[in-house]
Order: C-alpha cells, then structure tokens, then sequence
C-alpha cells in the first residue's frame, strides 16, 4: 500500500467533510436568524407605523372546529318563561312581548341585562351583550360556547327592542344546540400574527390602536340546512369601533365591521 497517497485521500476526505459541516453549520446560523429577524420584525414594523395593542392573549395554541345546529322550539319551552306573552315566529324563533317594560339604569346596565337575560330568555345565560343600536333601540347579543362569543351568528342570537324610555319591551330569540367538537384540536394562528395579517392587507392604518383581542368562532357559508360548522377566529377591535374576524386557522379576514 502506498501510505503517502492513502494518506492524502484521507486529508482530502476529512477536508471535504470539515467544509461540508462549516457550510451547514453557517447556514443553519443564517436561517435561525433570519427567523429570529422575522418574529421581532412584525412587532417592529408596528411600532415603526405607531401601531399599538394591549396584552395579547397567551395560552390559547390550538382549537377545534364546532358542530351545531338551529334549536326547534315547542309550546312546552313557552311556558315555562314568564312574565310574557311569548310565541312562535317560526320554529325556530321566539318572538315575547313582556308583560311590564323593564327599565334598564344609567348605572350597573351589564349587571341588569345580565339579569334579565337569566329571567326572562330561555337559556338567558348562553348569550352575552354585543351591541347597541340607538337609531332602532335595539340590544343584540350572541351566543357563547365554553366562555367564548359565536360571532354574527342568525341562529345563535337575541335581539332586544326598547322604548324611548330606555326600557326592555320585547325581544326575539334564536339558539344554537347540540354543539360539539368537529374535529381533535389544530394549531391556532398567534394573536400577534393576526394583526400582522390585517396589517399586511393594509387594513391597519398608521397610529391604529388594537385595542381587544379574543377568540370566538364564526360560523362557515356553507349549504348544510341541518347543521352549522363555526370555526376558531380571532375577533380584533381597533380604535375600539372597527371590528376584525380573522381564521385561527388560516389567517384570511372573514368579515370587517363597524359598529
């Protein structure tokens, strides 16, 4: 054997496999920071835009998809609210007029229309308040699943007329039952990349506030007469009137609002 040549192939060899090492060790280095470049640059490129937002949600990295459907009311579920003529505007419908108006006060009004709710709408408790609208004096509020709102929802909802004395006079109701999960849980878009997205979509404007982020479900356009999917959504709101629903899934802007 020719020690001297063997000898080179090995410190070819060993030369060729220290370079190989180098090049993957540089190149992993670069992609770590460029990774880490990207994490920091969204918050940067906000506040370089004045762009600011409150704590975000922590803790909340995965969730599932909903299965529902539209409840079917019956005369016996009539009965037993009262206090009010309520009947059937359709099956699934309840339309009641209350037997006294029910002032709502200047003070303490979540505490009063919570309330009322547990009183007077059947399962009052699975709803929270959402809006005002005081060109019609109505109250709207949306159902809620394990704590979290079913945003914009037909079949998940009530609606609350009041007089010009700022008194509760009837109401229609909706509800959504037999919910349950559709799928195992999926990873869930950070809160922080939601409001990138709608920054990217240009939908956040130079000294912009966010000022709420919370996830809810928002339900899929899809043709199931019997059921409804909701899926997980990021609902942001922006200088506390403009309402986002962004996919946790996937990140696409589901709807914007102005309320």
């Amino acid at each position: 054997m020719d020690w001297s040549k063997t000898k080179s192939i090995f410190i070819v060899t060993f030369l060729v496999l220290d370079l190989f090492l180098a090049y993957q060790f540089i190149k992993k280095h670069d992609q770590d920071q460029y990774s880490l470049f990207v994490e920091s640059s969204v918050e940067e490129q906000l506040a370089a835009e004045g762009i600011t937002y409150n704590q975000l949600p922590k803790n909340i990295s995965a969730a599932s998809s909903l299965n529902g459907k539209s409840k079917t009311f019956n005369e016996e579920e009539l009965k037993t609210l009262k206090k009010q003529k309520a009947s059937l505007l359709d099956e699934q419908t309840i339309e009641s007029i209350l037997d006294e108006p029910i002032p709502l006060p200047e003070k303490n009004t979540k505490a009063k229309l919570k309330q009322f709710l547990k009183e007077y709408v059947f399962s009052g408790e699975s709803y929270t308040f959402w809006s005002m609208n005081k060109e019609r004096n109505l109250l709207t509020f949306y159902q809620r699943y394990n704590g979290k709102t079913i945003y914009d929802n037909e079949s998940g909802i009530v609606v609350v007329h009041l007089n010009e004395k700022n008194e509760i006079v009837s109401y229609e109701q909706t509800l959504l039952e037999n919910i349950e999960k559709l799928d195992d849980k999926q990873e869930v878009l950070l809160p922080i990349k939601a409001i990138e997205n709608l920054y990217l979509k240009e939908e956040l404007k130079a000294n912009s506030k966010v000022t709420k982020v919370e996830l809810g479900y928002y339900t899929f356009d899809l043709p199931l007469p019997s059921s409804q999917v909701l899926a997980p959504t990021w609902h942001i709101i922006v200088n506390e009137n403009t309402h986002y629903f962004v996919n946790a899934f996937e990140g696409q802007i589901i709807q914007k609002s102005t309320k």
